[in-house]
């Protein structure tokens, strides 16, 4: 399926896996809104390098727990693109200091349920939602995680499920859902942190899993589940779920 003049919204694209998606899907002519809750000079970086090559992007700054900057997004895929095609629902945390209590939860499981509900009412038909998680979180009521990241684990779970739970209505749109999971991935913020938390966290984890995906590997990963041939609800275990199926 051709991604030339699809529109596609990526949450948390300014860094990392989503940035990374954000080119992949430019380089198949997707319209690609950039969006970032606070670094607009990383956002404007990575929409250069996608102008640079040829592609379309336009950077939106959106705390995504904000229901106007929510909005804000799909507006944005509107009014600079004609439309609406995918959103990529990436931008995740949980972990940040000097966030109150229920951070996580409201982040992770309350926002990606109405930035999913706002987009899809302005999808075109034959649309698709993916949700990106981790097996860490897909799986936490089967398999514990270190203690720091359960909080986040447990939103994001919450966040899957809620997502799953609107396939009915988003079938009655032409909408599909997918989830795509992977373990923790070389080079990113979160699986530095936890590593810093607990020395050997990220070799112990390779070793188990038999390989751990890169930031590249991952967003390559992402990018091809937009257009798979998959049913609705479907879940993508990336590279496997060593360890975490018995």
């Amino acid at each position: 399926m051709t991604l030339t003049n699809k529109t596609i919204i990526i949450t948390g694209s300014s860094r990392g896996v989503g940035a990374d998606t954000a080119a992949l899907l430019a380089g198949e002519g997707a319209n690609i809104v950039v969006s970032y809750r606070s670094k607009a000079p990383r956002a404007n970086k990575v929409v250069a390098g996608i102008e640079d090559a040829g592609g379309k992007a336009v950077a939106v700054g959106a705390d995504v727990t904000k229901s106007e900057d929510a909005q804000a997004l799909v507006d944005a895929a509107i009014e600079n693109f004609g439309g609406l095609d995918y959103l990529i629902l990436n931008a995740s945390g949980g972990m940040e200091s000097g966030m109150p209590e229920d951070y996580a939860m409201t982040l992770n499981r309350d926002s990606q349920l109405r930035l999913a509900r706002l987009a899809a009412e302005k999808m075109n038909l034959g649309g698709r939602i993916i949700f990106v998680t981790s097996h860490q979180a897909h799986f936490i009521r089967e398999v514990p995680t270190m203690a720091e990241y359960t909080p986040v684990a447990e939103s994001k779970r919450a966040g899957e499920d809620a997502l799953l739970a609107e396939v009915p209505a988003l079938a009655e749109k032409n909408i599909s859902l997918v989830v795509v999971s992977a373990d923790m991935i070389e080079g990113t913020v979160t699986a530095a942190l936890l590593n810093r938390l607990h020395p050997g966290a990220i070799e112990a984890r390779r070793e188990e899993a038999g390989k751990l995906y890169t930031v590249a590997e991952f967003a390559a990963e992402v990018a091809k589940m937009v257009t798979a041939d998959v049913e609705t609800g479907h879940v993508e275990l990336v590279g496997g779920a060593g360890g975490f199926i018995k």
